[in-house]
């Protein structure tokens, strides 16, 4: 029996794995998406959706864990003031793993973590920046003409 033998050791001693796992609920916040293996990907979800959980609840005593945990202070302004608001009205599945299929060099099964909603704000930003390129076009072309 396993019991209460949760998570996986990744191959790594307990300080290495710490700082892996840190790093990488660091730059899904930052990055809203991450492309590592699915092992790696299963043991950072918890710890996002916790983050995540944290910046709901919004007080100062949330964002100093937040804060003790994520690696830069970047991150937490974003978790705490984008993130937060954006999943207030989810209960819960703030993270998706995608997987990608087999890597080139060794075989390793790869994975897409990315926040839930984060295809849409990005494709929302894309359509709106070629809007803008748009409008400068055509302003363009009618100081020219």
């Amino acid at each position: 029996m396993r019991h209460r033998y949760g998570g996986s050791k990744l191959k790594r001693k307990t300080g290495a794995r710490k700082m892996l796992l840190r790093n990488m609920v660091t730059s899904v916040i930052n990055e809203e998406r991450i492309v590592t293996t699915v092992t790696k990907a299963k043991a950072v979800k918890p710890l996002v959706e916790k983050m995540i959980t944290l910046a709901k609840e919004g007080t100062l005593h949330s964002r100093r864990r937040a804060a003790g945990y994520l690696l830069s202070p970047d991150s937490v302004k974003k978790l705490f003031d984008k993130l937060g608001p954006r999943f207030g009205q989810r209960t819960g599945g703030y993270t998706r793993i995608t997987h990608l299929g087999p890597r080139k060099g060794d075989g390793a099964e790869l994975g897409i973590l990315e926040l839930v909603g984060s295809e849409l704000v990005k494709r929302a930003a894309e359509r709106a920046q070629r809007k803008e390129e748009l409008l400068k076009q055509q302003q363009e072309g009618e100081e020219q003409s």
